[in-house]
């Protein structure tokens, strides 16, 4: 094993394995094992996710959404006609002008939304970070491959241009023999 990897690890100026970055060292597991190293950044990110990310994940979809926008401005502006024309009418309104009760509804629905759009924030930084880091490995497999594909073909080219000057080689020795 470890001496596949050495001329992989080779290619990396001055470092030794044991010095390689863990995604680099994950590139040459990988290539030893002739595995794909390409994965979607989603579904990694989707399974090292928890609960409570998944769920901060919706909120922030159904908070940032124009659905979520265009249906809670109708039910403040049905919460605002109900309180302040129907129902004052017969003296049932529960939130009468200046709608001390909304105030309070939406000051604590700001509150809760703002941290969990904030972590939602946090996690799709983290799954940027995450994405850099695979398309980083798999360029640098890409990059490591064509280095052995540059490796083989210039080896290959050698052997054969060994081959020609061994058989020219060998056709001046017969051109400067006398016939038989």
């Amino acid at each position: 094993m470890a001496s596949q990897h050495n001329p992989l690890a080779r290619m990396f100026p001055g470092r030794h394995r044991q010095a390689l970055d863990p995604e680099e060292r994950n590139v040459l597991d990988k290539i030893e094992s002739k595995l794909p190293i390409a994965r979607d950044a989603a579904d990694v990110a989707d399974e090292r996710s928890t609960y409570g990310q998944r769920l901060a994940d919706k909120v922030a979809a159904v908070g940032g959404s124009w659905s979520f926008i265009i249906v809670f401005a109708i039910i403040l502006l049905g919460w605002m006609l109900l309180n302040s024309n129907i129902l004052t009418h017969w003296g049932l309104a529960f939130d009468p002008y200046p709608f001390i009760f909304l105030n309070l509804m939406l000051s604590t629905v700001a509150a809760i939304q703002a941290p969990v759009i904030m972590m939602s924030q946090n996690r799709q930084s983290q799954k940027d970070r995450l994405a850099a880091s695979l398309d980083y490995e798999v360029n640098l497999r890409t990059e490591l491959e064509i280095l052995r594909l540059h490796e083989k073909i210039d080896m290959a080219i050698a052997e054969r241009l060994d081959r020609i000057e061994a058989r020219l080689g060998l056709a001046a020795q017969n051109d400067g023999q006398p016939s038989a």
